[in-house]
């Protein structure tokens, strides 16, 4: 048996980009779905359909998920019975051959908080095809050599501004030790908008340190041993950074 519920959708399509909107209600509890992506994304046919299947996909299962959860929590209960879907996509570089791009997620399934990740997505215009970041590179292993001590460190420096004490790699605790780059998303920036020379980590809650510390997002430049790192292939979309 479905549950009735008062429902709105918009979308706003456009040479500004997409942005659709998806909510309904059921009396306090409430479903929340949104998906958008700038300009840039909006002027390549292949990203849209991409984008656009994606969208719905998720938003067919929140629905879904949802109206489950009307019939079977009980009515009391706000947070068992309230959904929530954000992914905001975002232009890091845009080079003449490739465009980086990052996407903000939030989701909520209920429960006391949802939780929020971001990913990469790197256009190659004249391939015509979508890579994660970190598939620039030979592999998230070489990448983290290639990184050296910088990665741990710089690290290190963020959790102890936040939580005001040293952080002990060999100490007790979970959130001590440093996460490989297998564990992180990896986006591809520029200085000089015609090649890559910024790379940037980025680690999830729950990833190197408690959901209340949040995300740890670290920036680093290319060095000579970072393009040592890249793919052959896509070595000429690198430079060191000057």
């Amino acid at each position: 048996m479905s549950v009735t519920a008062n429902a709105s959708a918009t979308a706003v399509d456009g040479p500004g980009g997409s942005n659709f909107e998806d909510d309904s209600s059921q009396g306090e509890a409430k479903r929340e779905f949104s998906y958008s992506w700038p300009a840039e994304v909006s002027v390549v046919p292949q990203l849209v359909r991409r984008f656009e299947e994606e969208r719905d996909r998720e938003l067919a299962a929140q629905k879904a998920e949802w109206q489950e959860s009307l019939e079977s929590s009980p009515e009391d209960c706000v947070s068992c019975r309230s959904r929530g879907f954000e992914k905001e996509w975002k232009v890091v570089s845009d080079l003449p051959d490739w465009l980086s791009l990052s996407a903000d997620l939030y989701v909520y399934t209920g429960g006391a908080h949802g939780n929020h990740g971001r990913t990469s997505l790197v256009w190659d215009r004249s391939g015509k095809r979508a890579l994660e970041g970190i598939e620039l590179f030979n592999s998230p292993v070489e990448l983290e050599t290639a990184l050296g001590a910088r990665l741990c460190d710089t690290l290190d420096e963020e959790r102890e501004e936040r939580r005001g004490t040293k952080v002990d790699r060999n100490g007790e605790g979970y959130f001590n030790d440093c996460p490989g780059i297998d564990e992180a998303s990896v986006f591809v920036g520029s200085s000089n908008g015609q090649t890559f020379d910024r790379i940037g980590v980025y680690f999830g809650p729950y990833v190197a340190g408690p959901y209340a510390e949040g995300a740890y997002e670290l920036d680093f430049s290319v060095t000579a041993s970072v393009l040592d790192a890249v793919k052959p292939e896509y070595a000429r979309a690198f430079s060191v950074q000057r």
